[in-house]
């Protein structure tokens, strides 16, 4: 089924049209487009096997030119979204095919109402990888990299999750520990794992407060990794990332 492009302001209501968006300061025209059309094939605005409006379409109705529709249907295929080919136009792939990984396909799924299975899902992921990555960091890690995660408690503190700064912070403090695990596998879900503690944490204080103060957890991970003792750092990341899904949890159920 071939979809039109959702409206200027369907898509684009909290920034005062699409148009303003795509045309936005200091953004890329075309980037300005993928976020907008990553965002309704992320919201489910356009379904896995729907085909997107024509290029000729779309970039008049944004007023914008066909190369750069061109150019932000580029970067959605390279991110598993779409595919293009000849006379059968651009179609949304199956959300087997999304890579759902990606910081900027997680930022297009919390633009909107993300869904709870996607949310719980990221959480399974840091569930398995954060506390093992804890524990290696506990018999890995160096001055430096407790250099690093102090740095980012202490900035957590003075600018609190309720900041862009603060949650640069947190990125910080859970990237540390990926580092401090020494391990290159590990070290490629660095980008991942920061972009779905930002974003989560961004999401489940939209409309009030932080429920409690998760710094204190973060403490806990950072005090058994200086210690040395990785079944202690394993679990107090456990219970920080458990911590974390009841909150957002809770964020999506007010």
């Amino acid at each position: 089924m071939v979809k039109e492009s959702p409206s200027l302001h369907e898509q684009e209501t909290e920034n005062s049209g699409a148009a303003k968006a795509v045309r936005g300061p200091g953004r890329r025209l075309h980037g300005a487009i993928a976020h907008k059309l990553g965002m309704a094939i992320l919201s489910g605005h356009y379904a896995p096997g729907d085909v997107l409006s024509g290029e000729v379409a779309f970039a008049e109705e944004l007023e914008v030119s066909r190369s750069a529709y061109r150019e932000a249907i580029q970067v959605l295929t390279a991110k598993g979204l779409v595919e293009s080919r000849p006379k059968a136009g651009t179609r949304v792939l199956p959300r087997n095919r999304w890579n759902l990984l990606d910081p900027e396909v997680l930022a297009w799924a919390f633009a909107g109402e993300p869904d709870i299975q996607f949310v719980r899902d990221l959480f399974e992921l840091r569930a398995i990888v954060e506390p093992a990555a804890a524990r290696l960091a506990a018999q890995r890690r160096d001055k430096d990299d407790l250099k690093i995660m102090k740095d980012a408690l202490s900035a957590m503190r003075r600018h609190t999750l309720a900041t862009e700064a603060g949650r640069a912070a947190d990125r910080d403090f859970h990237n540390a520990i990926l580092h401090a695990t020494r391990n290159d596998a590990l070290l490629v879900l660095t980008a991942s794992i920061g972009a779905a503690v930002n974003w989560t944490t961004q999401y489940k204080q939209r409309a009030r407060a932080l429920p409690r103060n998760p710094i204190p957890d973060h403490v806990r991970v950072y005090d058994a990794i200086a210690a040395g003792d990785p079944a202690a750092a394993a679990e107090a990341m456990g219970v920080l990332v458990d911590l974390a899904l009841e909150d957002t949890a809770s964020a999506m159920q007010r």
